[in-house]
């Protein structure tokens, strides 16, 4: 199937359609109807609220989308009549605006949902600026706004109600489908002619998209009563296949080789490549589950995997039978670990079988896996101090604010002045490189867009087709604004100037204060970033390394006892393993926004993606080995010499986090003590455990070098 097509498909049965498509709906059809009766300005108020309240209503377990859209419900008539008030005299409107946009952003201290909801009641407040009202219109139209956006809860909820598994499912195949592209990135390690410099660039940022799925699925099973408390049935299955789908993530990045030395000794027989084409083929198969477990269509394997293995093996015993590149183990165990990873993915077929019997419930395991928002004024004062990120967002946001309105009222006066502070509170984010990638896709959206639009209202003269043409583009802005910015802002921009058509203004006029209003807004979003309180990724990056070091020392300390022969309970093993992906993934983010900033505020990039891959490499092998002691694959026969090799590992990775947080103790706790070395030691597992004391000893290295 065609690359095109088959994103094409995957796009129509993602969550981001679904909710683009409810959004569409439920914001057009008030406008619609009560503009059928002769009441088209009552319907766009209708409209506007139910658009304010789509705002907060992001992916998530019911319980926090209905919470959070209850919040921005009660927030609006608030806005409103404060707005109303104010909009009358100048001064105190841009009192409010300084005010406002200063404690809505304060709001992400308590997360995203949060912060959502702070911008819903700064989108009703910049919509409203230019409307003066008397007394008696005001209430209604705040009464308007209001019941636009209950509307819009009603409608969001009865959806959930009709189709409460869709969201989970929807999460866990994409989920499953980024497992699988992670996968991918690993076939081409073997690849002829392969840059393993690049592959690990790109698996760092693919490992990224795989923490954010991870999230989202959990977010959405752990925190959903429903879903644990069944012992059948669907939710218990979306539950049960997403570990499935965790264990299937652990053993791909516990696959790890010398990549430089196998390409030495094997690239000219052709075998790696043929390894590539096998794990290619079982990424395509798991990706094809993703699908249908995304769309809620039924699957049966498809790919021929188990005579590929036969063929794979055939041309494996051709290497060794020619006896020109020496021992060929290395392509034994990776044959070994390809048919693991097949019988993991035929595992994850269970989900498709309805009758498959569910093992022992483990809600409270679960629940130890995500983590739980507070709420409390505690959390807000202690961010009001320059040294929280948040705080110094919030001024950052309120002096642009301030800033675009003076512009907007003083300087660049215009019937639609607003879109340049909606342009600031939509562009300006807590990091630069957020920022500056914003503002690009704003721009370039929105001058596409203004000539895609200038052009439809001057070949189309047909209110119904430009009706048809109003809806297409919001489902398009809706369905994208998480998925690809710059293609939500182009279908976003159109819509506007149809809107604006419908009320009989001339569109190259809308066209050209639009395109200007948007420029204004991203300068100084972009130059209150730079040079309001910035705070540089570089400045924040040996907290992301501290908390990876902690993760890995960790997870050496579950290696360790693991081969002390003491229990180590599977759900801690599993919390340290989560606790590496997580702190892993935010490195690697954080790596990403950093290269991104100029280049003079830059530190060490080429150190800090050595420090990346290196943990990467560390994490794998100590996966690779505690996993299968667990498991009963492994009974560790060892040397005195090799069980000393963990406990280097350990105190290296320490000393690395005392030289980037002094806070630690510069001395490791003692350790129990290992056991005695065996009669008959396991010699390959002696290697990896003194690869783990290198690649340890490597870390630290890189850190120095990172610190200088």
């Amino acid at each position: 199937m065609p690359v095109s097509f088959r994103s094409v498909r995957y796009f129509f049965s993602s969550q981001d359609f679904s909710d683009g498509l409810r959004t569409t709906l439920t914001v057009l059809l008030p406008g619609l109807w009560m503009g059928w009766w002769g009441q088209l300005d009552a319907g766009l108020t209708l409209c506007l609220g139910a658009l304010c309240v789509s705002v907060t209503d992001s992916p998530g377990p019911v319980i926090h989308k209905r919470n959070g859209m209850l919040a921005g419900l009660l927030l609006l008539p608030f806005v409103a009549l404060v707005t109303g008030l104010a909009a009358s005299h100048l001064w105190l409107l841009g009192l409010e605006v300084g005010v406002l946009s200063f404690v809505f952003t304060l709001f992400l201290v308590y997360g995203n949902r949060a912060a959502s909801v702070g911008t819903a009641g700064l989108l009703l407040l910049i919509l409203m600026m230019d409307r003066h009202l008397t007394l008696l219109q005001l209430l209604q139209y705040a009464g308007l706004v209001t019941l636009g956006g209950a509307w819009y809860l009603v409608v969001s909820l009865l959806t959930y109600t009709v189709r409460p598994y869709r969201p989970a499912q929807q999460a866990l195949g994409e989920c499953i489908r980024a497992v699988a592209g992670f996968l991918r990135l690993k076939a081409e390690f073997y690849r002829t002619g392969t840059s393993l410099e690049e592959d690990y660039r790109r698996l760092v940022a693919q490992q990224v998209t795989v923490n954010e799925k991870q999230d989202a699925v959990r977010e959405l099973l752990f925190k959903t009563r429903q879903m644990m408390k069944e012992s059948t049935g669907t939710g218990r299955r979306l539950v049960l296949t997403f570990v499935d789908v965790v264990d299937l993530y652990e053993h791909i990045t516990a696959t790890y080789y010398d990549y430089s030395a196998l390409h030495q000794r094997f690239e000219a027989t052709g075998v790696l490549d043929a390894i590539a084409g096998v794990v290619e083929q079982l990424a395509a198969e798991l990706e094809s589950i993703g699908f249908a477990i995304q769309a809620n269509h039924s699957y049966t394997a498809r790919a021929p995997l188990l005579a590929s293995l036969d063929q794979l093996k055939i041309r494996i015993d051709a290497v060794e039978a020619e006896g020109k590149t020496g021992n060929v183990l290395v392509l034994k165990k990776i044959l070994v670990n390809v048919r693991n990873l097949t019988q993991r993915v035929q595992d994850i077929l269970a989900y498709f079988d309805a009758n498959a019997p569910a093992p022992a419930r483990r809600e409270l395991e679960f629940g130890r896996f995500v983590t739980h928002q507070t709420f409390s004024l505690g959390q807000l004062r202690d961010n009001l101090t320059l040294s929280s990120g948040v705080f110094r967002h919030a001024t950052r946001m309120t002096l642009a604010c301030l800033v675009g309105f003076v512009v907007a009222k003083v300087l660049l006066p215009g019937h639609h002045s607003y879109w340049i502070l909606m342009t600031i509170t939509y562009m300006l984010k807590p990091a630069f490189s957020l920022t500056k990638e914003r503002n690009v896709q704003r721009v370039l959206g929105t001058l596409v867009g203004g000539v895609i639009g200038a052009l439809l209202l001057w070949l189309v003269t047909d209110r119904l087709v430009l009706v048809a043409v109003l809806a297409g583009c919001m489902l398009g802005a809706f369905s994208f604004t998480r998925r690809n910015y710059i293609v939500a802002v182009i279908f976003m921009t159109p819509m506007v100037l149809i809107l604006f058509s419908f009320v009989g203004l001339p569109y190259l006029q809308v066209v050209e204060e639009r395109m200007l209003d948007t420029v204004v807004g991203c300068l100084i979003a972009f130059s209150a970033s730079y040079l309001l309180f910035p705070r540089w990724e570089s400045e924040q990056l040996h907290d992301y390394m501290s908390a990876v070091l902690r993760a890995n020392g960790r997870y050496l300390h579950t290696l360790a006892e693991s081969l002390a022969g003491s229990p180590v309970a599977v759900v801690d093993y599993k919390l340290a393993r989560k606790e590496v992906y997580v702190s892993s993934a935010n490195l690697a983010a954080a790596f990403q926004r950093m290269i991104s900033e100029p280049q003079g505020k830059q530190h060490r990039p080429s150190e800090v993606h050595e420090f990346v891959v290196l943990n990467h490499i560390l994490s794998s092998n100590v996966a690779s080995i505690t996993s299968s002691i667990l498991t009963g694959e492994t009974r560790p026969q060892l040397t005195a010499a090799s069980l000393r090799s963990v406990r280097q590992a350990q105190q290296s990775v320490h000393r690395s986090l005392w030289r980037l947080d002094p806070k630690e103790p510069e001395n490791q706790p003692a350790e129990a003590p290992l056991p005695l070395a065996a009669a008959t030691p396991d010699q390959q597992l002696q290697e990896q455990l003194e690869f783990i004391r290198k690649v340890s000893s490597d870390i630290g290295k890189v850190t120095e070098a990172v610190l200088a």
